[in-house]
C-alpha cells in the first residue's frame, strides 16, 4: 500500500472561530443531534441566511472544529519529529493524552456525540477519516525517523501499529471524556499497550 494521500484542511479566519466558539456553546445545550441549524444560527449572533454562508451542513462545522483542533496536534507532532529521539517524545506527548484527557469535559462529549454520528452520517464519517489518516501518517513519520526508514517504507511496515494507537486512544476518549472519571487501572493498561507498541519499533531501530 502506498503512503497515505497528501491531506489538507481548509484554515479558519477569525470570524469563523468566533462563529465556532458560540456553537459549541448550542452543542454543549443541545447536543450534536439537538441543535438545529437554527440554534447554531442564534448561538453565534448571526441571521440564519448568513450562518449558511459560513457553513452549509453540520458536516461543515465538523470540518470547521477539526481544522481549529488540528492546530494543536500539528505542534505537538512537530515537537516530536524535531526531537533527537522521536519515541521518547512520542512517550511523553501519549501519557500527557492519557493522563490529562484528550478531549477534557464538554469537548470530550462533543467529540463523543460526533464519532456516533459519524456512524450513521457518511459525510461526517468522511471527515473523521481524513482527521485520522492525517494523524496516522504523522505518527508513521516518526517511526521512519526513529528507524531510519523511508516515510513509505515506515508507511507499510507500522501503519497496524500506528491505527492500534490511535483506535486506543480514540477509545479511551469516546469513554470517559472527563479524565477524573477514568478508571485508573484502565489508564495504565492503554499506557502499557502504547508503550510496548513503541518498543517493538525501537527494537527495530535498535537492530538498525
Amino acid at each position: 500500500m502506498a503512503v497515505a494521500a497528501e491531506i489538507t484542511l481548509p484554515s479558519l479566519d477569525a470570524r469563523s472561530v468566533e462563529i465556532l466558539a458560540g456553537i459549541r456553546r448550542a452543542f454543549e445545550e443541545k447536543g450534536f443531534d439537538g441543535a438545529s441549524m437554527q440554534d447554531l444560527a442564534r448561538a453565534a449572533g448571526m441571521s440564519v441566511g448568513n450562518f449558511y454562508r459560513y457553513f452549509p451542513s453540520k458536516a461543515a462545522i465538523v470540518e470547521a472544529f477539526i481544522t481549529h483542533d488540528l492546530v494543536e496536534v500539528e505542534s505537538e507532532f512537530a515537537a516530536v519529529q524535531a526531537s533527537e529521539n522521536p519515541l521518547d517524545q512520542l512517550r511523553i506527548a501519549l501519557e500527557r493524552k492519557v493522563r490529562h484527557g484528550i478531549c477534557d469535559g464538554d469537548d470530550g462529549k462533543l467529540w463523543a456525540e460526533i464519532q456516533a454520528a459519524a456512524q450513521r452520517k457518511p459525510e461526517i464519517r468522511a471527515i473523521s477519516l481524513r482527521m485520522e489518516e492525517l494523524i496516522l501518517r504523522h505518527l508513521t513519520h516518526a517511526f521512519a525517523l526513529a528507524t531510519g526508514l523511508s516515510a513509505e517504507e515506515a508507511f507499510k511496515r507500522y501503519q497496524a501499529q500506528a491505527r492500534l494507537m490511535i483506535l486506543l486512544m480514540k477509545g479511551l476518549a469516546m469513554q470517559t471524556p472527563d479524565p477524573a472519571d477514568r478508571d485508573p487501572a484502565l489508564m495504565n493498561l492503554v499506557l502499557r499497550t502504547l508503550n510496548r507498541t513503541l518498543d517493538e519499533i525501537a527494537s527495530d531501530a535498535a537492530k538498525g
